[in-house]
């Protein structure tokens, strides 16, 4: 996801990026590469932690001392703004989830800001994550829903769209999966116009995702899921034969646990 953000982002703003494995620094292209950390935040006006979330407070504790004129965003799933500010003290925080489709620039991405984050903040997380998709502006209370619709919505897309033929796909998308995803989305707190907007958008999404990657949906499902998290939590009701609504339902508690965890 971090990639897949420098790769669109770098059009518009100067980038600099730095991980742990030295690997993935050799596929960086058109960016600059930072030799540690602090060598990134001498560089950097905005970060953007790109995070798994068991990395977390190692990272946030290593920069804690050199980010309080920053603007953090973070996309790691299920830390909350204020598990962010409980470590690196009164900074701007931005917390976005964005999804698999962000890699072709088809992502639905949803934005919240901490407590000292500013509306002009707002305003340029926005503007970096139109780059990969389309942003919706939520408040906190939200992320969970947002998380279950827009951030596993793919994984789930993968699970039911591999059970019809290429053939009767767009059929199923816009008489079934797209009405059942959005009242879903609706019944977990979001309201009816962004509700509709995210069903379509994780189906456009998702289905150009897995035809980039020339794999099958099933396969675009299985990079989504990842162990223990919101995504797998929906996949597994839907395998045992439970419904959307209910795969929707399971992610976004999921994504609450996530939270307290």
């Amino acid at each position: 996801m971090g990639a897949a953000i420098a790769l669109r982002a770098k059009s518009e703003f100067d980038i600099t990026v730095f991980d742990k494995d030295n690997q993935k620094l050799s596929q960086a292209i058109g960016v600059k590469v930072a030799s540690d950390l602090k060598d990134l935040l001498n560089k950097s006006e905005v970060v953007i932690l790109a995070i798994k979330p068991q990395d977390f407070v190692v990272a946030l504790t290593e920069i804690k001392d050199n980010v309080k004129d920053k603007l953090i965003i973070s996309i790691a799933a299920g830390k909350r703004t204020k598990d962010i500010e409980d470590i690196l003290g009164a900074v701007r925080v931005i917390r976005v989830m964005p999804n698999i489709a962000a890699i072709v620039g088809k992502s639905v991405s949803y934005i919240c800001r901490g407590t000292f984050a500013t509306e002009s903040d707002w305003n340029l997380a926005a503007k970096v994550f139109d780059l990969i998709g389309h942003t919706f502006i939520i408040s906190e209370d939200l992320m969970h829903a947002a998380t279950a619709v827009g951030g596993s919505g793919p994984g789930f897309w993968g699970y039911l769209a591999d059970k019809v033929t290429e053939n009767e796909r767009a059929k199923y998308e816009s008489e079934s999966f797209i009405p059942e995803l959005t009242n879903a989305a609706v019944k977990i707190g979001l309201d009816k116009e962004m509700a509709s907007l995210s069903a379509e958008f994780v189906v456009r999404g998702s289905s150009v995702t897995a035809s980039a990657l020339k794999i099958t949906p099933l396969e675009l499902a299985g990079r989504v899921a990842s162990k223990r998290g919101t995504t797998e939590a929906g996949l597994e009701i839907l395998k045992n034969g439970g419904t959307l609504t209910e795969a929707v339902e399971a992610a976004a508690r999921r994504s609450e646990e996530l939270s307290k965890e």
